[in-house]
């Protein structure tokens, strides 16, 4: 998930089942001798956003303070192997759905865990590292008027896999033979798989690829509009689309008719969006964006202007220019709303959401989020209108790998290391 120099300074953490290690901090593995020369970027015709400030939504003067909250944190349940998700399904049940990276999904229930899994594709899945079982969406209407569900994986070869599966009569228990795939790309490495998924207001499914590991982008992907890699994906899932896919280019996709880039991309510019989220109340987009050698960024944006938005990379990473001490070309470009740097122990930002629940008045409004290896907790103003220095909520000492949220909007992080799930609760002070 990361880039050289901080896998030194923390321990690995062994999985259950894996094998192996969890290395979101690790090293960046160096690129093949053999590895083709970078692909030369497609030029840059087409729709983008003009500036950062285009970017942020406005939804009137901000309301909390950051700084004034007391945050904490109720642990829900534990014993789940390297969890990586915690998703509701948006069926009324009250069910949160946990995410294990070795290929295994989970069911909480009223503080319990479900003896039998929801779903087990262990022996599809090549685990762990940065690989895994990485991201779970439930269609929209899901128990009510559809039964399918979607998952992002790594398969035995490495490469990522996004697959529709549904439940049968007992909506506790997926259908393990339903899973079909209906999305391959291929990974030139071990790490950046993104993983994360997501349907966004508008019914479609949004879908978060890095790009294709190593370190710094060596095949320039992040900008190359002709691969899928270090993008944000939109397709529509309601049926089959032409050239032999299994979904659909919705209309208003920035380069729908393929000929500036490939017809499924949404935002480009990634290096690893590991987690992003949809504001519930706004529809704004949310990217945590896991940042090189030196900065880790959020990045926002609303429906309007998230179209075929540039955030950067590998020109920039956060609000520099990359490598550091190079100029860079920032027309065009969108920019952070917020950074954090390296200084004190962070390495690999987790994105969280917006709170828009109603258990933690003092954090309505704010949009948490986390990094992996220092285990702290920050938050920004989601409705600012200028770029932001994050505040650290609380210091928890977890090893965090993902944020959920459940149907009242109340917010939950998941560790890595123990296995457990816990509920964010503040207050004002």
């Amino acid at each position: 998930m990361r880039s050289a120099g901080i896998a030194a300074a923390i321990a690995a953490i062994a999985l259950a089942g894996c094998g192996t290690s969890i290395t979101f901090v690790s090293s960046e593995p160096a690129p093949a001798a053999s590895a083709a020369s970078p692909p030369a970027a497609v030029g840059t015709a087409g729709p983008r956003p003009s500036s950062t400030g285009a970017t942020f939504a406005s939804t009137g003067a901000p309301t909390v303070d950051p700084t004034r909250v007391t945050l904490s944190l109720r642990r829900v349940a534990t014993g789940f192997s390297a969890p990586v998700g915690i998703v509701d399904a948006g069926d009324g049940s009250g069910r949160l759905f946990v995410v294990e990276q070795a290929g295994r999904i989970r069911i909480i229930r009223a503080g319990a865990i479900a003896d039998r899994p929801f779903l087990d594709i262990s022996a599809l899945v090549s685990c762990c590292g940065e690989r895994g079982l990485l991201g779970l969406a439930f269609a929209p209407g899901f128990g009510r008027t559809s039964r399918a569900f979607y998952v992002d994986y790594t398969d035995a070869a490495g490469n990522t896999v996004v697959a529709r599966a549904t439940v049968g009569a007992d909506p506790n228990v997926a259908d393990a033979a339903s899973l079909t795939s209906i999305l391959h790309v291929d990974q030139p490495f071990a790490n950046h798989n993104g993983g994360q998924l997501a349907f966004g207001p508008h019914g479609y499914l949004y879908i978060g690829l890095g790009d294709g590991g190593s370190g710094g982008d060596p095949y320039g992907n992040g900008q190359d509009r002709r691969t899928l890699l270090g993008k944000i994906l939109r397709i529509d899932v309601s049926g089959p689309g032409t050239g032999g896919r299994r979904y659909r280019i919705p209309p208003d996709n920035p380069f729908a008719d393929g000929v500036n880039g490939r017809p499924e991309i949404w935002a480009y510019g990634l290096r690893n969006p590991w987690r992003f989220s949809f504001d519930r109340s706004t529809g704004g987009l949310w990217i945590g964006d896991v940042g090189q050698d030196r900065y880790e960024e959020v990045d926002h944006l609303t429906m309007a202007g998230g179209r075929g938005a540039n955030l950067g990379w590998n020109l920039m990473e956060g609000l520099h220019c990359y490598p550091s001490g190079t100029a860079c070309r920032r027309t065009g470009l969108v920019l952070p709303v917020a950074e954090y740097d390296h200084s004190s122990g962070d390495c690999a930002i987790i994105g969280g959401f917006v709170y828009r629940g109603a258990s933690s008045a003092a954090l309505d409004g704010l949009y948490l989020f986390g990094d992996t290896c220092s285990g702290r907790i920050r938050a920004i103003v989601a409705s600012a209108t200028t770029v932001q220095t994050p505040t650290i909520l609380r210091d928890t000492g977890l090893t965090i790998s993902s944020f959920g949220q459940d149907a009242s909007g109340e917010l939950y992080v998941a560790d890595l290391a123990s296995g457990s799930i816990y509920e964010i609760v503040a207050s004002a002070r």
